[in-house]
């Protein structure tokens, strides 16, 4: 039997596995058999809990979206990552710093539960988002759609849009996600900019489709936005499933948001009845 916990941020819903003791080796088709929302548990991403042999690390945190692809960085996953192990008694930190495939992160767990990352810094050099150009640019030109591209530990294209309810919406990041621009392919975002302080963002995000929310998604925005001048170094970002701060110093981004328990329980992947 495989021993989950479903979490979910500001309903970006993940399930937890604790594999400190390494037992835990999972395929892409059984990732996947596990995600799908009719024959399996459901979820956005899988989150693995490890161990690191690193001097000053104390979690190795593998993500891996719903189709199976290990992926970098989650934002919302760090945040219910946290409180997994708070809860667990697998630390007694309240600061904890975890190794990613992209890099480390440092997330604080507040006294309020909520949880606060340290989401590092953006890249803005196309081989490292990567994206096809041969400039570095603060907005590109791709399948019509002016867009800035960053990567935030996963490579993003953000679009500013006038009507984030729009119907297109979902056909424009689809086509974008499908061009030969992105070769690991892209998270799409559109925001919509109240006023300086304040945007609306839609996510869709490779490997997952459009989701409730997306961490690393609210950061590339907001660090767009402040390139182009247009937000402040402190943003409350509304998706579809709730509110984030992000804030934005110039050189690192910070993501802050709750995370939320949802139910335990445990699935036999041989019949994948739970």
């Amino acid at each position: 039997m495989l021993y989950f916990t479903k979490m979910q941020g500001l309903g970006n819903d993940f399930i937890v596995i604790n594999n400190i003791e390494g037992d835990v080796c999972l395929s892409t088709e059984e990732i996947r058999q596990l995600a799908d929302r009719r024959l399996g548990i459901g979820f956005d991403q899988l989150l693995m809990v490890e161990n690191s042999s690193k001097k000053g690390i104390d979690f190795s945190y593998v993500i891996y979206n719903a189709d199976g692809s290990e992926v970098g960085q989650c934002g919302n996953g760090a945040r219910c990552f946290a409180r997994f192990v708070e809860k667990n008694n697998l630390t007694q930190k309240n600061i904890i710093t975890v190794e990613t495939i992209s890099g480390k992160l440092e997330i604080t767990i507040n006294h309020d539960n909520t949880v606060r990352v340290d989401m590092g810094s953006p890249a803005f050099d196309p081989r490292d988002v990567p994206f096809v150009s041969e400039k570095i640019d603060i907005e590109y030109l791709v399948e019509g759609q002016k867009m800035g591209v960053l990567s935030m530990g996963n490579p993003h294209a953000i679009i500013h849009t006038e009507d984030i309810n729009s119907n297109d919406i979902i056909s424009i990041g689809t086509k974008i996600q499908d061009s030969n621009s992105f070769p690991h392919g892209v998270n799409v975002g559109f925001m919509q900019i109240v006023n300086s302080s304040e945007i609306y963002l839609r996510v869709i995000e490779r490997g997952v489709g459009e989701t409730l929310a997306c961490g690393s998604g609210a950061c590339a925005a907001v660090v767009h936005g402040v390139r182009l001048g247009l937000l402040d170094e402190k943003v409350k970002v509304h998706l579809t499933g709730g509110d984030a701060l992000v804030e934005f110093d110039g050189k690192s981004a910070y993501l802050s948001g709750p995370a939320e328990f949802v139910y335990e329980g445990a699935v036999n992947l041989r019949t994948g009845k739970a």
